[in-house]
Formats: structure tokens, C-alpha cells, sequence
């Protein structure tokens, strides 16, 4: 008897056949949003004081806190494990005000994006006749209600599109789907830098929000990207959940695709990984002593790197030689030939044994981290 392959079934069935009979959204990696059940945090689940001068990434991975301007207010941002229920998420990202800015200056905004790696986006076909529309879909729950808004940036053209979702019910998990056409006039470069970025505003002063809010595809125009945006940091009673984000092909949003824990995991270290941390006597790496002041390292990175990734580190680093039991603070160095790995060496307050074996580890107190990045 001859055997049908599951990956064709959806094909060789009728269209007149039993409708729930056809296999629905057999597409894999169809979410091209990484981590959106916000179950990965490498850098840790919780940071405070998030507020002007603090950009960047601070602990659910691949989300990135921005803001500009001079503001006055204050966030703490974490990994949350309140959820929409029964929706198979266990953790969400969480924005919690602690300062408050009642009035937001002209040239203040700040909000949490996610940025696309340029080479993953080319099945779009961006920049012609035939490009994409794409859906947006999340989970999102906040005290305050009202007008919140949805951007879309196409990088290399220097083209956005936005799109508004209203948060009706306070303190209610809330689906929203956002539904974006597809930009036929700006390419998308295919390399390996930012080509795409999604954007969530949290707040945005009128150099943001004082024209008409663009929902086609044109220039980029701040004045046209977050108008009626509502502003979260008017009290320190105002806090936003997200979870449940999914971006993808097509013009209706299907059931969020859950990774397993070690794909998912796989995914963000391509940008950000931690090589030793936090943790007392976590091994970073074996090397050996160079000379009698000098000892080094290789580091193989658990993925290959987006690009040649930034090293850095926080004090607590220490080395032990063979036959030592005491473990000696040093300052790392760090030399990165390529995006796969990385040499650590030290040659400041080192004394050792020409030869000799040596372990960099955190020392006793768990202070200690060092890390890869190679964010967008």
C-alpha cells in the first residue's frame, strides 16, 4: 500500500473534501518577530531607572527599549509572568512607569521595537509589484486606555507606514491584529544589517504626532508616525504588558507559533550571548599560561554571530592556574577574529607558570559576566 506523505496531504485533498480535513498553517518559522512569547531574558528579568540617556536592550532578548529627546520619566522594565489566559504564554514584557512625566516635550518620545536581520525579509519581495502584505498580532493588557500606535520601518528605503490599536478595557488582556500592505517601492537590501524594525509607542511628543498618521507605505515623516499616541509615562500607576507577537506574511493573522525552548534559544544567541555568567565559579573557558604574565583563551561561540559581535564584561572576572585554589581578579582583553568565536586573555596583575594550564572563571561572588552582542 502506498504511503502519502504528511507534507502533502493539504495538496492532494479536493477543495470540495471535509474543510477541516486540510492542514492549516503548515508553514514553519512563519513569525519572523524572534522570542514573541518573550520566554528568553539573557541579560536578566528585571531593570530599573530606564529613562533618558538608557536605549538599548535590558532583558526580555531582542527587545529594545529606545527613547529620545530629554525626558524626565523613569521605567523599570521585566519579564512578567502575567498572561493572557489560556493562551499557552508564560511569561510577557512588562513597562511599569516609577517616575512620571505628565507633558511630554516636543522632541521626547520612547517606545519597544523589535529589528529584523535584512537577508531574513527577501520572500517579502519589498520594492516590487508583487511585495507582501504583512499581519501583526499580539497580546497587550494596560491601566490606561485609549489610542496607542503600531509602526512598521523599512530601513535601507527610509520608508514607514503606522497603524493605531486601541486598548479598551483597562487592566484586560486584549488581542489586537494590524493588517499592513506590502511596500512595493522600497527595497530591501539583502545582507546581513538592519533591514526592518517593528515599533510599539509608549509615548511621543508633537515632533512625533503632529501631523497626520501615515497608513500607506511613503517617507519616512516623524511628525506622521505616532499621532493620537496616548502617553504611558503620565503615572506612576500606568504599567503595559505585551506577549503573544507574531509578524507575518499574508493578510490575516493565524495561531501564534510556539518554538521549542532550545530553537528559540538558538535564535537570539545569533545576537546576544552570554559567555560566563553570574553564577559562582562559572567556567568561562580552559586556556593556558602564554608566558609568566600573560594567560589566554578560545572561545567557540554557541552560534555564529549576525556579525563580529561586541565583547564586553562586568568585574568579577578571575583566573585560576593549575595546582592554585585561589582565584586572582584580572581585567579581560578580548581579541574577535570573526562572528564564530573569541580569544580572552589577560596580561594585567597576572602572575603564573610559563605552560601551565588555567581556568577564567567568575569568581566565588557571582559578580561577574561577560557577554557577545551583535545586535542590530
Amino acid at each position: 500500500m502506498a504511503i502519502t506523505r504528511i507534507s502533502n496531504i493539504a495538496n492532494t485533498l479536493p477543495d470540495d473534501s471535509i474543510s477541516n480535513s486540510k492542514l492549516q498553517n503548515v508553514v514553519n518559522f512563519k513569525n519572523i518577530i524572534i522570542n514573541g512569547d518573550m520566554s528568553l531574558a539573557q541579560r536578566g528579568t528585571s531593570a530599573t531607572g530606564l529613562g533618558n540617556g538608557d536605549t538599548g536592550y535590558h532583558t526580555v532578548d531582542r527587545y529594545r527599549f529606545a527613547e529620545a529627546g530629554s525626558p524626565t520619566f523613569e521605567f523599570t522594565q521585566s519579564q512578567d509572568t502575567d498572561v493572557p489566559s489560556g493562551q499557552g504564554f508564560a511569561t510577557s514584557l512588562k513597562m511599569d512607569c516609577t517616575t512620571a512625566q505628565g507633558s511630554l516635550s516636543a522632541s521626547d518620545v520612547f517606545y519597544i521595537e523589535q529589528r529584523t536581520e535584512a537577508q531574513n525579509l527577501q520572500y517579502l519581495k519589498f520594492g516590487t509589484a508583487s511585495a507582501t502584505s504583512l499581519t501583526l498580532s499580539f497580546w497587550v493588557k494596560s491601566n490606561k486606555t485609549g489610542t496607542y500606535i503600531c509602526l512598521l520601518y523599512n530601513i535601507d528605503p527610509n520608508r514607514h507606514i503606522s497603524q493605531s490599536y486601541t486598548i479598551n478595557s483597562a487592566n484586560t488582556w486584549e488581542k489586537k491584529t494590524l493588517t499592513f500592505t506590502g511596500d512595493t517601492t522600497g527595497v530591501i537590501n539583502n545582507d546581513n544589517g538592519l533591514g526592518f524594525i517593528t515599533r510599539w509607542y509608549l509615548g511621543a511628543g508633537s515632533d512625533y504626532s503632529s501631523g497626520t498618521l501615515q497608513t500607506t507605505w511613503g517617507s519616512e515623516s516623524n511628525t506622521d508616525a505616532a499621532v493620537g499616541q496616548v502617553n504611558l509615562a503620565d503615572s506612576t500607576a500606568n504599567e503595559w504588558f505585551i506577549t503573544g507577537v507574531q509578524l507575518e506574511a499574508g493578510t490575516t493573522a493565524s495561531d501564534f507559533e510556539f518554538l521549542p525552548y532550545d530553537v528559540n534559544l538558538q535564535r537570539c544567541l545569533r545576537y546576544y550571548e552570554n559567555l560566563i555568567t553570574k553564577e559562582s565559579q562559572s567556567l568561562l573557558v580552559s586556556g593556558f599560561c602564554f608566558s609568566s604574565t600573560q594567560i589566554q583563551g578560545i572561545v567557540r561561540f554557541s552560534v555564529d554571530k549576525r556579525g563580529t559581535p561586541t565583547m564586553g564584561y562586568e568585574v568579577g572576572i578571575a583566573y585560576q592556574s593549575t595546582g592554585e585554589v585561589a582565584r586572582t581578579n584580572i581585567t579581560p582583553v578580548f581579541y574577535v577574529p570573526s562572528s564564530k568565536s573569541v580569544m580572552v586573555y589577560a596580561n594585567s596583575g597576572v602572575s603564573v607558570t610559563t605552560g601551565q594550564g588555567v581556568n577564567l572563571v567568575n569568581r566565588d561572588d557571582g559578580t561577574g559576566m561577560i557577554f557577545a552582542s551583535s545586535e542590530l
